[in-house]
């Protein structure tokens, strides 16, 4: 009873948050503290949103499918170059400063010289998307090889077995917790890349929408757009969420307080 009460505690406390957030919201914006046109009423962005709603989600697909296609692709990335430097001391000596680097270099200083480029296609959107989420998946994976139990290794080898049967045996799965945290934050990233790249050329897209409404000062259509990206960020980490539980069927037979503590 402690337990399951707790569970709607912990669940009730954002949407309280949230719910606090639009009140406060709701009060400045009819208050007058800050004018309309700049800070549309939630009334008014709900109205927006269904009134715009099929043009939003025409953009929203464009922006999801860069965002798809470039996180499986920056997922396939860093799942070789993690085997790799796992394999080969020298090559995460030498490949992991510069992964650092990439990450310190701003999304929106990258996004121009890949339109520069590669045009105003989809190709500089994918290959953003790419750059900004195969860091976290590379960094997981690594530190989750390096987590596989060495009895285990050495058990294994005890028993002639080759690399390939150590890798898939031990340390696979031993990275999969690894590689589902950084899959959850690169989701997140993949959406954002690829409005920013969207910013600075394309036809279509959430970030070519965001522009167009931005010029003619549609702020209500700014943050409907700006919570449709939310959301869509929100349903992919879902999704990852649940390809965890698909993949990692034991977790769900672990006990609670196991689980609460890794």
């Amino acid at each position: 009873m402690k337990r399951k009460s707790e569970s709607i505690r912990n669940k009730l406390l954002p949407v309280l948050t949230f719910c606090l957030i639009l009140l406060i919201w709701w009060g400045l914006s009819v208050s007058g503290v800050i004018p309309g046109y700049m800070l549309p009423s939630p009334a008014d962005v709900i109205r927006a949103f269904v009134r715009d709603f099929p043009n939003l989600m025409q953009h929203a697909w464009v922006s999801l499918e860069e965002a798809l296609i470039g996180l499986v692709a920056g997922t396939l990335l860093a799942f070789g170059l993690a085997c790799a430097m796992d394999r080969f001391e020298s090559l995460e000596k030498a490949f992991m400063p510069l992964l650092v680097v990439t990450q310190t270099i701003p999304t929106i200083a990258i996004a121009p010289l890949l339109v520069l480029w590669m045009g105003f296609g989809v190709a500089p959107k994918i290959t953003l998307v790419i750059v900004t989420t195969f860091f976290p998946i590379a960094v997981g994976l690594l530190d989750g090889f390096k987590s596989a139990d060495p009895d285990s290794v050495n058990l294994l080898l005890s028993m002639n077995a080759d690399r390939w049967q150590i890798f898939w045996v031990v340390k696979f799965p031993a990275a999969l917790p690894y590689f589902f945290s950084g899959l959850r934050i690169s989701a997140s990233y993949a959406v954002v890349g690829a409005v920013i790249s969207e910013w600075l050329g394309g036809f279509e897209g959430l970030g070519v929408y965001m522009t167009r409404v931005r010029k003619a000062y549609a702020f209500d259509k700014m943050f409907a757009v700006i919570f449709l990206i939310i959301i869509v960020s929100l349903l992919l980490m879902r999704l990852v969420t649940l390809l965890r539980a698909v993949s990692m069927p034991w977790l769900r037979a672990r006990p609670a307080h196991e689980k609460k503590g890794e």
